[in-house]
């Protein structure tokens, strides 16, 4: 398939979802994300709708909360956003992701690499090369070429190599396509930030397909299954939207559609960082979920409430502006 082919095909359909990690229940920047990947979906084809799903992230199970995925579909439930379909948990899925894995082995995508986090920070400071604040250091390709003796401990997508091997297309038709590989850089259009690009051997190196300890990493598991749920049109945090070039990469060399995405505001608590259950984000308040609703809808640039509003007038008055607003045709 084609880029042009894939974006052609999600024209006419729409297939989105909201994937929340049971790490903890909903706080207010999750919230905004699941208003808005709803909303997307239900003003879609000038309002006669999409479907949406949900997807419960728990393939990294160390960190997930007994109980807490249950707790966030109440939660959507009370704010009146019901999937389409019963959810689907990625604990269950771990046969598509090693199917996925033994795909990209045999075409020559993905090695096994023996290296440590501290074997990494190691070969960069040999290098000279700093860690900048809150980002990962791109793997320096050690094992690429071999283990040389070494015990396997993870398996990686051959990015590098795999970004090399691209045709070169003309730089400048990233901002019309739905994206592009050129001159080992990944171009894609969100649909609210605009024009992208992403130097992804670079800035991250070759990306973990299998971690050390077993689990599946969230860049293969996401791909696989936004591709086998169909999903056409992704919204989610602004946050991910540098998770998009990855995303893209794997989503080629394993030949699957490439989504839409849109990727919308954060939520930012006192100091400054965006809200998350790792920094002790509360839970949500639905106590009135009109009220939390419309606080999300107020991030989301969307039209205030009035009190005479129900729940569901309220859905569909932002229904109505979010067509007007994001979900236009492409």
């Amino acid at each position: 398939m084609t880029h042009g082919e894939g974006a052609q095909r999600q024209t006419s359909t729409y297939q989105g979802r909201f994937a929340p990690s049971p790490t903890g229940p909903l706080h207010a920047g999750s919230l905004v994300a699941a208003l808005a990947s709803w909303l997307d979906a239900r003003a879609w084809n000038g309002g006669k709708g999409g479907r949406w799903l949900v997807r419960i992230e728990d393939v990294d199970a160390p960190r997930c909360i007994p109980g807490a995925a249950e707790l966030i579909l109440q939660q959507l439930a009370t704010c009146g956003l019901i999937p389409d379909e019963p959810p689907v948990w990625q604990s269950a899925r771990s046969a598509l992701y090693q199917q996925a894995l033994d795909q990209l082995i045999v075409q020559g995508h993905a090695y096994p690499c023996a290296c440590s986090r501290k074997d990494i920070e190691d070969a960069h400071a040999a290098q000279g090369h700093g860690r900048a604040r809150h980002a990962a250091l791109p793997y320096p390709g050690t094992c690429r070429h071999g283990l040389r003796g070494r015990p396997a401990r993870s398996w990686r997508f051959n990015a590098t190599d795999f970004l090399k091997n691209q045709p070169l297309e003309p730089v400048d038709k990233a901002h019309t396509a739905l994206f592009s590989i050129a001159n080992d850089t990944v171009h894609w259009t969100d649909r609210r930030l605009g024009p992208q690009s992403q130097q992804v051997a670079r800035a991250v190196g070759d990306l973990v397909l299998r971690r050390a300890d077993g689990l599946w990493a969230y860049q293969l598991a996401v791909v696989v299954d936004d591709a086998a749920q169909h999903i056409t049109h992704v919204v989610r945090g602004e946050d991910l939207a540098d998770n998009t070039p990855r995303q893209i990469l794997l989503q080629q060399a394993l030949g699957v559609a490439t989504p839409r995405y849109l990727h919308t505001p954060l939520v930012c608590g006192a100091n400054g960082e965006k809200l998350s259950k790792q920094n002790g984000a509360a839970a949500l308040d639905l106590r009135d979920p009109l009220q939390a609703l419309g606080e999300a809808a107020e991030v989301l640039g969307l039209p205030a409430l009035s009190q005479q509003k129900s729940l569901p007038q309220a859905l569909e008055m932002w229904v109505n502006a979010w067509a007007r607003n994001y979900n236009r045709p492409p």
